[in-house]
């Protein structure tokens, strides 16, 4: 009989980031299900399964009781970066882990959490290094009124300032806020280049529709012409966008069509949807291996740093310094359920406090702006 292991599950079922929130449930999940499927593989995973139901306010006194009602002392979940931090002091208390996989701002490196998605050098600087010798260097930075929103237009000021351009505007709107009239007023007066979307949920949906629609009105707002750019938009959220995502441009360590295309792994017996679920899938996997080769469950990180695991990604392993994963990087372009790459890079490093980060190589050149077909 094999021995089973119990980890927790903690992502919100309803909410408005419910689509994001459930695509990383099902990438764990499928995890869980391919491990315990598998004869072979010598451990079975009992999922300890907690709902937040979107209130923020939950999920350090439900992660608590994952620790307290159950032997689990992994937790695969949260979703946003408030949920994150939130938790953070819960496993401080009870010596746990968090196994992160969505994209985050940087600028952390918790002894208490594996970061699984991608970091600031692997979807904002190459987002902004593809973008503005295309399109120019004069951005317009709206986001959702929390840590997220704040530090990625904060690293986006700086990085426009060295490519020689600016950040002509910044808004943040509070989280679920779906009122975008005065951002689309100051975007239209001012004219970016481009505009950097940071909100979450349903004020990203009303923002990029509402933008579609300048488009419609105003050629010079449209994709080709003056995009908007994304860090954390995936093929999960089309449904709620009826089209006003195509054209628009999101960078990300995996998307599925792309991911085919090139030949990437699929995850278990089916290709991950998006890398929400990747990253995931990925997690448990990582979180697995680990537990396989050491016979025990406890969150020491050198049962799982340095050890390479295949994923929907290739093969990815822990860095042990900053418990952050090298990746690959494609820059899309939206267009409906689908993604066409632009630009793929097959594996950056990560580097979620921008030491290692190079004007001169971001940016080798002053902005021209081309207009994309």
């Amino acid at each position: 009989m094999r021995q089973r292991f119990e980890i927790g599950i903690l992502f919100s079922r309803s909410g408005g980031y419910v689509l994001v929130s459930d695509a990383c449930r099902a990438g764990a999940m499928a995890a869980i299900a391919d491990i315990n499927a598998d004869p072979d593989f010598g451990i079975e995973l009992v999922p300890v399964e907690r709902d937040p139901g979107g209130s923020t306010d939950r999920y350090a006194p439900l992660c608590e009781d994952i620790f307290r009602s159950s032997s689990a002392r992994h937790v695969v979940g949260c979703v946003t970066s408030w949920s994150r931090k939130e938790v953070i002091p819960v496993l401080e208390k009870h010596g746990g882990t968090l196994w992160y996989g969505c994209p985050y701002e940087g600028y952390e490196a918790s002894d208490h959490v594996f970061y699984t998605h991608a970091c600031p050098n692997q979807h904002l600087v190459p987002l902004l290094g593809f973008a503005v010798p295309r399109f120019g260097a004069r951005g317009y930075l709206v986001g959702s009124n929390y840590i997220w929103g704040w530090e990625m237009n904060r690293v986006a000021r700086e990085l426009l300032r060295d490519a020689g351009g600016e950040a002509l505007g910044e808004r943040c709107l509070a989280l679920g806020d779906e009122d975008v009239s005065r951002l689309i007023q100051e975007i239209e007066a001012l004219r970016p280049s481009f505009v950097l979307n940071n909100l979450i949920g349903p004020s990203s949906y009303a923002f990029l529709k509402a933008m579609a629609e300048l488009g419609r009105i105003d050629p010079a707002f449209r994709p080709e012409v003056c995009p908007v750019l994304s860090c954390n938009l995936t093929e999960c959220e089309t449904s709620r966008l009826d089209g006003a995502a195509d054209g628009q441009i999101s960078a990300g360590p995996y998307f599925a069509r792309p991911a085919e295309r090139l030949g990437w792994p699929a995850s278990g017996t089916s290709r991950s949807a998006t890398s929400f679920e990747a990253a995931t899938y990925m997690s448990v996997r990582m979180l697995a291996e680990g537990i396989r080769a050491t016979g025990r469950a406890d969150p020491d990180a050198s049962a799982f740093v340095g050890r390479p695991v295949a994923s929907p990604f290739g093969m990815v392993e822990i860095d042990p310094v900053t418990r952050h994963t090298a990746l690959p990087v494609i820059i899309g372009r939206m267009q409906g359920s689908d993604v066409e790459a632009l630009d793929v890079t097959s594996r950056i490093l990560p580097d979620p406090y921008l030491t290692r980060y190079d004007r001169a190589q971001t940016f080798p050149r002053p902005a021209l702006k081309v207009v994309m077909s």
